[in-house]
Parts: structure tokens; C-alpha cells; sequence
């Protein structure tokens, strides 16, 4: 298991120390996409969910995500999440390239002073912003998918700065 950090040298699953690990600024940004029918972005556009303003709630259930990744993910430190802001940009049929259903893009920011980063809370919070929307639109409309979920960019801590190609 040569390579990966969350395995001793058996085999079995460990969580990694990180006592020795400096307190570094250190930030993660994510972002995912929830396709849905143009019928049903245009009901979240114009607020006529019957369960609310999606975007908002979608948004406060990420940030609340990123603050508690560690005790959902096993393996996972719990840390001190010092920023997390969430954008949603709206997607019309055509530009989504999910057979051209419409769609949410979702996007989350997460930063911290800790000894480990904030990957996971970044992605986390995505997923949490889109289960969101599916929850609050399932009764309009239960073909909603969720996908493209991935780390856009990471910097600080021992490997440094990240970003995706």
C-alpha cells in the first residue's frame, strides 16, 4: 500500500497523523453540477419551488457540510473551517453537455489555518448543496442527476499549490 497515506504497513485503514504538520493557511475549491429538465431551473430562477428559495438553502446546507465533514467521512481531521462561501451559476438547455438538460453548477470555496487542507470539506459542501436542490425539487421533477463533482484547486501545505487541467 506503498503511496497511500491512510493505510498502515499491513494494509489496514489508519487515520493520518498530522501532529508534527505546520499550521498553514490552506484553501480547496470544488464544484459540481445538479442536470434537470429547463422546466425546472426556471421554476428555482423565478423562486416557485414550493419548499423555498433553493439557491439560499442550498447554499447555507453546503457551508453547514464543510463544517462537518470529519464526523460523516471516516479518516477524515476535523478542522477549524475559517471561510467557506458557495456561488451557484445557472445553466440553460444547450450549455449543459449532459444531453442537453439544463442544470446547476455549484461551486464551493472552503479555507482554514490548520495542519491538513480542506479538500474534502470543498467537495463536500458541493455535494451537500446539490442533494439540496434535488430534495427541494424531487416533487417537480425525480430525474435530476448529480455529477461532474471534483477538486478545482488546493494550495498551501506540504504539496503545495494544485490546480486541475
Amino acid at each position: 500500500m506503498k503511496g497511500f497515506t491512510h493505510f498502515d504497513s499491513e494494509g489496514r485503514a489508519k487515520m493520518v497523523d498530522v501532529t508534527g504538520k505546520r499550521m498553514t493557511k490552506r484553501s480547496a475549491t470544488a464544484t459540481g453540477t445538479i442536470f434537470m429538465k429547463q422546466e425546472t431551473l426556471n421554476l428555482i430562477e423565478k423562486r416557485r419551488i414550493v419548499k423555498g428559495d433553493v439557491v439560499t438553502v442550498a447554499k447555507i446546507a453546503g457551508i453547514m457540510g464543510a463544517k462537518r465533514v470529519s464526523e460523516l467521512i471516516p479518516l477524515t481531521h476535523p478542522i477549524k473551517i475559517t471561510g467557506c462561501d458557495m456561488d451557484f451559476q445557472f445553466l440553460r438547455r444547450g450549455v449543459s453537455r449532459q444531453k442537453g438538460e439544463a442544470g446547476v453548477k455549484i461551486t464551493a470555496r472552503a479555507k482554514t489555518k490548520d495542519a491538513t487542507g480542506c479538500e474534502m470539506e470543498a467537495l463536500f459542501a458541493v455535494a451537500c448543496a446539490a442533494l439540496t436542490i434535488y430534495d427541494m425539487c424531487k416533487a417537480v421533477e425525480k430525474e435530476m442527476m448529480i455529477g461532474d463533482i471534483c477538486l478545482l484547486e488546493k494550495s498551501g501545505g506540504k504539496s503545495g499549490r494544485y490546480i486541475k487541467r
